[in-house]
C-alpha cells in the first residue's frame, strides 16, 4: 500500500500519526546514509530517494517481526549486527538475523522444509540448494511473487540485471528463487615474491625444464608443489610447504569436493554453468530429471575423472602439506596461508583475501599490500576447453512460504534493503563478496584493487562465468551433500581405496535419486537410467570419461602478467 493510499484508508488521526512515524523514518535514513552508506555507486540524492522508497513501502508493517538466519562469514556478521538495526530504524519492521555456521543453515532449512513449521521468515543460503528449491512448494518463487503479492513491495531501483550471480538462482523455466546477497570464488593462490625470486626461478628451471610460474595444469601444481616442499624447504628460516589443505572429518570436507573440485579435474562435461549432460557432482540429466551419478548409469562420479581427482587430493596433502592439514576443517585451514609457510593453495576462497592484506601479517608489506596473488585455478588432466574451472559460492535470500504474509513482505523487503544500491557498496567492503556489476566497477574498487591481489580483476573479467556454483542437477542437497564428506573421510583415513570411496558415493546417491524418484516430485524428478557397462558409457562422447594412459602429462606454467591479459579478454587462461 503507497503513502497515498494509506492516507485515504486510515483516516485523519492515522495520517497524523503516520505523517510523523514517516518523517522519523526519513530523519533515520538520511543518518545511516550520511554515517554508514556514504560509499555507494548512487548520489546523495538517489539513495535518499531508495530509502524513502522503503519507508513507504513498509507503511502497513509497522512492527511486523521477522527471523532471519546466515552463516557467519564477515559480511553476514556485518548484516546482523549494523543492517539489521539500519533497517529496523528507517522501516519499524523489527528483524533478528542470527549467524550459525554453513552446515547448521543448511540442517536448519531442512527441518523446516521437512515440518512446515515457520522457525525462519528467510534465510541466506547457497545458491547450491536451488534445485532443492524449485522443487520443494517450501521456498518462495520470487518471480511469482514480484509479479503478483510482492509487487508493491518490489523495489523500483532493484536492478536484477545489475546482480552478478542472478543466473545462478533460477530454476529451469528462469524463474527467480533467490536473490544473491554474497559471492566468492575458489581460486589458484601463491606467493608471487617467492616466484619472482631469480635464484628459486633458475633452480626451478633446472631441475624441471620449464619456468617457474602459475601453472596451467595439475602436473606443474605438483612439480612446484614438490619444489618448495623439498628443494627449497626452508625460506629465511621458515620451513615451507608447497601446498596447503584441509582434511578433517566433518560437513566442509563435502564442500572441498561438490565446490567443484571434479569439475577442475575434468571429471564433467563442456558447458557452462554445469556441464551438459554430466555435471561436477558426476550427475547426468536428461530433459531436467536426474538420471544416474554411476557410470553404470552414464553418471561419472566414480569415473576415472573423479577417482583421479580424490586420489591427487589425498596425494598432494600427504606429501606437499604441513602436518596439521589433516587435522583441521575449512574454517580452520582458511588463513594458514596468512602465516607466511605456504607457497600455493590449488584451492583457496577468495573470502580469505581481506584477512591476508593486513599490516602485520607476514604475506603482506608494512602497508598491508599482499606479497601474493590469486590467478585461474590450474586444470586436471581430464579437463577440456569450455568446461567449467571452478566454484562461486552465491548466498542468497530465500524466503519461506511457511511465513505470513506480512512477514513474507517483511523478509522480501529487507532482502531488497541489504542487497540495494544505497547500501551495497558499503557492505561489499566488509569481506569483500560482491554481488553487483556496478559495485565492481566503481571507483572504490579502482582504489582497492592492489590491497586484494587479484580479486577485482578477477571479478571484472568476463572469464569470471567459469567458476559457477551448484546446479539444478542436483535435486536433494542436504541429503546428497552430507553423502561427500562421510566417504571423502574413508578414503583420506585409508579406509578405502579412492575407487572403493568413490563407487561407495556414486551408489549412495544413485539410491537417493531412486528414493526421490518413487517419492515422486511435481517437477524435474529424477528417473534413473537402467544400468549398463561402464565401456558402453565411456564410448560415448562425452563424460563419463575413460582412463587416460598418462594423467601426468608435461608440466605447464605461464607468467601471472598474461594470466591477466587472458582474463581481461574473457578467457580462463
Amino acid at each position: 500500500m503507497g503513502l497515498k493510499t494509506k492516507l485515504l484508508a486510515t483516516g485523519a488521526f492515522a495520517a497524523t500519526m503516520w505523517a510523523t512515524t514517516a518523517a522519523a523514518d526519513m530523519d533515520a535514513a538520511k543518518r545511516w546514509v550520511m554515517d554508514e552508506f556514504d560509499d555507494s555507486t548512487l548520489s546523495q540524492e538517489d539513495r535518499m530517494t531508495e530509502m524513502e522508497w522503503f519507508v513507504n513501502a513498509a507503511s502497513d508493517l509497522q512492527g511486523v517481526s521477522i527471523n532471519v538466519l546466515s552463516d557467519g562469514i564477515p559480511v553476514h556478521k556485518y548484516d546482523a549486527e549494523v543492517l539489521a538495526k539500519a533497517f529496523s530504524e528507517i522501516t519499524g519492521i523489527e528483524v533478528t538475523h542470527e549467524v550459525v555456521d554453513e552446515a547448521g543453515v543448511v540442517e536448519r532449512i531442512q527441518t523446516q522444509m521437512q515440518s512446515g513449521e515457520n522457525i525462519y521468515d528467510a534465510y541466506i543460503n547457497d545458491s547450491d540448494l536451488i534445485g532443492t528449491h524449485f522443487r520443494n512448494s517450501a521456498v518462495l518463487n520470487l518471480s511469482d511473487y514480484m509479479a503478483g503479492a510482492g509487487a508493491g513491495y518490489t523495489n523500483p531501483m532493484l536492478d536484477l540485471d545489475d546482480f552478478i550471480g542472478i543466473d545462478f538462482v533460477k530454476d529451469v523455466d528462469g524463474d527467480i528463487y533467490q536473490l544473491p546477497a554474497q559471492q566468492f570464488a575458489n581460486l589458484y593462490w601463491f606467493r608471487a615474491d617467492w616466484f619472482e625470486r631469480e635464484d628459486l626461478k633458475a633452480q626451478f628451471k633446472e631441475k624441471y625444464g620449464y619456468e617457474l610460474g602459475v601453472p596451467v595444469n595439475w602436473s606443474a601444481y605438483e612439480d612446484i608443489a614438490n619444489f618448495f616442499t623439498n628443494d627449497v624447504g626452508e625460506i629465511d628460516g621458515v620451513k615451507v610447504y608447497g601446498h596447503m589443505d584441509y582434511g578433517k572429518k566433518d560437513p566442509s570436507l563435502g564442500w572441498r569436493f561438490t565446490d567443484a573440485w571434479l569439475s577442475m579435474a575434468g571429471a564433467g562435461d563442456v558447458g557452462i554453468p554445469n556441464g551438459v549432460p554430466v555435471d561436477e557432482w558426476g550427475i547426468r540429466v536428461e530433459g531436467c530429471s536426474p538420471v544416474g551419478a554411476s557410470v553404470s548409469r552414464g553418471g561419472a562420479t566414480n569415473g576415472p575423472a573423479a577417482v583421479y581427482a580424490l586420489q591427487k587430493y589425498i596425494d598432494w596433502m600427504a606429501d606437499y602439506a604441513p602436518p596439521e592439514a589433516m587435522a583441521v576443517n575449512f574454517y580452520e585451514a582458511g588463513t594458514v596461508p596468512n602465516q607466511g609457510q605456504i607457497a600455493q593453495q590449488i584451492f583457496w576462497y577468495t573470502v580469505f583475501a581481506e584477512s591476508a592484506a593486513q599490516p602485520g601479517v607476514p604475506v603482506a608489506d608494512e602497508e598491508g599490500l599482499p606479497k601474493w596473488r590469486m590467478a585461474p585455478s590450474p586444470a586436471g588432466a581430464y579437463w577440456e576447453e569450455g568446461m567449467k574451472l571452478g566454484y562461486q559460492d552465491v548466498a542468497a535470500f530465500t524466503i519461506m512460504n511457511s511465513s505470513s504474509d506480512a512477514g513474507k513482505a517483511a523478509a522480501w523487503l529487507y532482502s531488497q534493503f541489504v542487497t540495494s544500491k544505497t547500501v551495497s557498496l558499503e557492505r561489499t567492503l566488509h569481506g569483500f563478496t560482491p554481488i553487483r556489476e556496478s559495485d565492481i566497477n566503481s571507483d572504490v574498487m579502482t582504489e582497492w584493487a592492489p590491497k586484494l591481489g587479484g580479486l577485482i580483476e578477477f571479478y571484472r573479467s568476463p572469464a569470471r562465468v567459469a567458476w559457477t556454483p551448484t546446479g539444478t542437477n542436483v535435486p536433494d542437497y542436504p541429503k546428497l551433500a552430507q553423502l561427500w564428506w562421510e566417504n571423502v573421510a574413508a578414503a583420506v583415513t585409508g579406509e578405502m581405496t579412492s575407487q572403493q570411496a568413490m563407487d561407495r558415493l556414486a551408489s549412495q546417491m544413485d539410491r537417493i535419486l531412486q528414493r526421490l524418484e518413487r517419492a515422486g516430485m511435481d517437477r524435474c524428478a529424477p528417473k534413473l537410467n537402467e544400468e549398463r557397462d561402464a565401456e558402453y558409457w565411456f564410448a560415448q562422447p562425452g563424460s563419463p570419461k575413460a582412463p587416460l594412459e598418462n594423467e601426468k602429462p608435461q608440466g605447464m606454467t605461464v607468467p601471472y602478467a598474461q594470466l591477466l591479459t587472458a582474463w581481461s579478454e574473457g578467457r580462463v587462461k
